[in-house]
């Protein structure tokens, strides 16, 4: 799943990490980032970190800190350099940081597989 309020980043963005062999079960453009999550279940989600007048730090704590199946492995995004806000994204529970500029199948696959999120089952 992919949290973004940018649309042509989600389409750009499905359509990438579809060729590359990640299936995208949906997205969302922030305030029902937890409906939809509870809702669709995915092994992952990617979160921007800026969502509009939504904070996608507080969203990767609400995902990871919410009673699901199993904990989500939450990926935070940014057009922004992991420098500017490398402090906050380390007390961040999320399981790491991808530039959107890096954003690929491969990338996440790398994270889920060096994780404690680690593979589904």
């Amino acid at each position: 799943m992919i949290v973004d309020d940018n649309d042509h980043f989600l389409k750009v963005a499905g359509r990438v990490l579809d060729r590359g062999g990640v299936t995208v079960v949906g997205v969302s453009r922030g305030p029902d980032a937890l409906q939809r999550f509870g809702e669709l279940e995915p092994d992952v989600a990617l979160v921007d970190l800026d969502l509009g007048d939504d904070d996608g730090f507080a969203l990767a704590e609400r995902l990871v800190r919410s009673v699901w199946r199993r904990p989500p492995c939450v990926i935070l995004i940014s057009a922004r350099h992991c420098g500017d806000v490398a402090d906050l994204i380390d007390q961040s529970p999320a399981a790491a940081f991808i530039a959107k500029s890096d954003l690929s199948a491969e990338t996440i696959l790398a994270v889920v597989r060096a994780s404690p999120c680690g593979p589904p089952g």
